[in-house]
């Protein structure tokens, strides 16, 4: 964060000091991060006061000064030097499920502190040269992010959140990450409500905006895959006339977004087109389902080579080039970019090879039926062109296994959707199917995949991820392939890391492909 005293954050904030006087406040600095684990304070700090499931941040207040945070955060004093938000009647409504346990309105009194905190520093950012960059999507924002990542950083200093930080807290959280050296920060936006992107906007409005896809992810809180575009589309509808919106025109939902924006407006598709600004020549896959194709913008080309898998990354590296090459990169530079950007979040489609020739394909941080059909895909193609001499192999392919828990957020749609996964992966020829967990949603995807045509123990329920470990150590030969994949919520993120140790990682240069 840029440096500020903690007299000008309480201005911004519309906070009260306590336990520090207005004196003190106006000649101590914050010049740390702000964080809102204490674990993670360091000197200068400013710590956030926010409930958690187990414990409330008030109580680690004291902890985080003495580890050298200038000043807390916080709903109420602490003890220590504290900037405190009072809560208002009806607060705890407004977290939309950031803060799940904010039960007294005191973690929304300090989230709304910190988009104001946020939007300040944002401004005075973009004032200085900062060049702000939206993604949305239904699926794929965290993989973009990270390809968006790695095309800016030869063009300056680049500040990306982890992971998936992509809501009322991670949001301002990131914005606060940027300094005066920081020449792009790129943003990722995520909704569970109508309203939820054109608020993050708010905080930091993007000169550049990214839309992906319009999906059914969470669509059991929108109601419809219409409710979901409008709310895709707040995005673009928050960059200015001046800025620039990229839009993946191979959805037709996002296409229709070029009407309700003032910016420009790039469009990317994996198709030439008469409207199309950047676009993929044809696609190959590599043996591990790494896409390879011809990039073309403005009459030129270059071949491409990406580093992640599947072939539903050709669209989100489309949106990555775009942007750089509107920040002013070459294609050279984007191409030798790409060519190294390998996954970075942890769980989203991470390939990794063990010591026994087993390929795991750790997809496990979040599910819709989207991105689980991609993830389908990308083992079926993994067990027909990535075989060799194993036991594993049958028929001229490696064994493949599905590993798969609940899609969370569906809504009514549930039960069809997880029907449709199980018959999907039957239609794929996935060797095995682990169907993890037995609610009414799981007994639909097992039910899809028997009535599909599986038999015998090709779809197998089990409990739980302890199960399916178990079920999976068992049985796994040299040479399968295994896709884990699951909503966060299932926790299967564990599994496939268990499952990578069991074995020990492969020989340097193939452990992580």
């Amino acid at each position: 964060m840029i440096e500020m005293t903690i007299a000008r954050i309480a201005e911004i904030v519309g906070g009260e000091l306590a336990d520090i006087t207005a004196e003190e406040a106006a000649s101590t600095r914050v010049t740390g991060s702000v964080e809102f684990d204490s674990r993670a304070i360091g000197p200068g700090g400013l710590f956030l006061a926010l409930p958690g499931a187990r414990s409330d941040g008030h109580d680690f207040a004291a902890g985080a000064v003495a580890a050298g945070a200038a000043v807390v955060l916080a709903a109420r004093p602490v003890g220590v030097p504290a900037i405190v938000v009072r809560p208002e009647p009806g607060a705890a409504d407004a977290a939309s499920g950031a803060l799940e346990f904010d039960t007294d309105g005191s973690g929304a009194a300090v989230l709304a502190a910190l988009a104001k905190l946020a939007a300040a520093v944002a401004a005075e950012l973009v004032a200085g040269g900062l060049t702000i960059i939206g993604v949305t999507g239904s699926s794929g924002k965290t993989s973009t992010k990270d390809l968006l990542a790695a095309v800016l950083d030869p063009l300056g200093q680049v500040i990306a959140p982890p992971g998936s930080f992509n809501n009322e807290l991670g949001h301002p959280w990131t914005v606060l990450r940027a300094t005066p050296d920081t020449d792009y920060l790129i943003l990722e936006m995520s909704a569970r409500h109508p309203g939820n992107i054109a608020a993050l906007a708010a905080i930091a409005p993007p000169q550049i905006a990214v839309v992906l896809n319009v999906g059914t992810a969470h669509l059991g809180e929108f109601g419809s895959r219409e409710a979901i575009a409008n709310t895709k589309a707040e995005l673009p509808q928050a960059v200015p006339a001046g800025g620039v919106v990229i839009l993946n025109v191979d959805d037709t939902a996002v296409a229709a977004m070029a009407g309700k924006t003032a910016a420009r407006v790039v469009r990317v598709s994996r198709e030439p087109g008469s409207e199309v600004d950047v676009w993929a020549g044809p696609v190959t896959l590599d043996e591990l389902a790494r896409p390879r194709f011809t990039l073309h913008a403005g009459g030129d080309r270059i071949d491409v080579a990406l580093a992640v898998h599947g072939d539903h990354q050709v669209g989100n590296a489309l949106c990555a080039a775009a942007v750089a090459l509107q920040c002013g990169a070459g294609l050279d530079q984007v191409a030798t970019a790409l060519a190294s950007a390998g996954p970075v979040s942890r769980h989203r489609m991470q390939v990794a090879g063990r010591a026994d020739g087993v390929t795991v394909i750790n997809d496990a941080y979040n599910a819709n039926p989207d991105s689980m059909r991609a993830g389908l895909k990308a083992l079926a193609w993994m067990a027909r062109r990535g075989g060799g001499e194993s036991a594993g192999e049958v028929g001229g392919k490696r064994r493949s296994w599905a590993v798969l828990g609940e899609m969370a957020e569906l809504g009514e749609d549930a039960i069809t959707e997880h029907d449709a996964i199980g018959r999907f992966a039957v239609r794929l020829d996935v060797s095995r199917l682990i169907v993890v967990g037995t609610g009414r949603t799981m007994n639909a995807m097992h039910h899809g995949a028997v009535m599909e045509g599986s038999w015998g123990s090709e779809s197998t329920m089990v409990d739980d991820a302890d199960a399916a470990l178990a079920l999976l150590q068992a049985e796994l030969q040299p040479g399968d392939v295994v896709l884990v994949k699951a909503s966060n919520s299932v926790g299967l993120g564990a599994l496939a890391d268990a499952l990578l140790a069991a074995a020990g990682p492969a020989a340097d240069g193939d452990a992580v492909r």
